[in-house]
């Protein structure tokens, strides 16, 4: 999370320079209006209180339980997953960090006043 805050903060203080240093050479113009969009993905982000405090629009995609055991499944990790960890440990831990998250974000999905 550390490495995260450093790289939004990085972002937050100049999307140009953030941008270029990453090696995308992104063309300004004094004439034109930049506006750059930033976003954090991950489903701890809402439960870290310092980089949740950040974000001025919060939304959470949720994807059900055969999907995410399939892209699990798919994905190559060293070690590998040990057979059962998908079910005896990733998802329980989705699922309390999840609750965790709606009682403690509730602020998700929800639209300013532009009044």
């Amino acid at each position: 999370m550390n490495k995260m805050m450093t790289e939004v903060d990085s972002w937050r203080a100049d999307p140009l320079s953030f941008l270029r240093q990453r090696g995308l050479n992104i063309k300004s113009s004094p004439a034109i209006k930049q506006v750059y969009v930033l976003i954090v993905e991950g489903f701890l982000i809402f439960n870290y209180r310092p980089l949740n405090e950040l974000f001025d629009k919060r939304y959470l995609l949720e994807i059900p339980y055969d999907v995410c055991k399939r892209r699990r499944s798919s994905r190559e990790y060293s070690p590998p997953d040990p057979p059962g960890y998908f079910d005896g440990y990733v998802w329980p831990i989705y699922q309390i960090n999840l609750q965790e998250m709606e009682r403690t974000t509730s602020d998700i999905g929800e639209n300013e006043d532009t009044q």
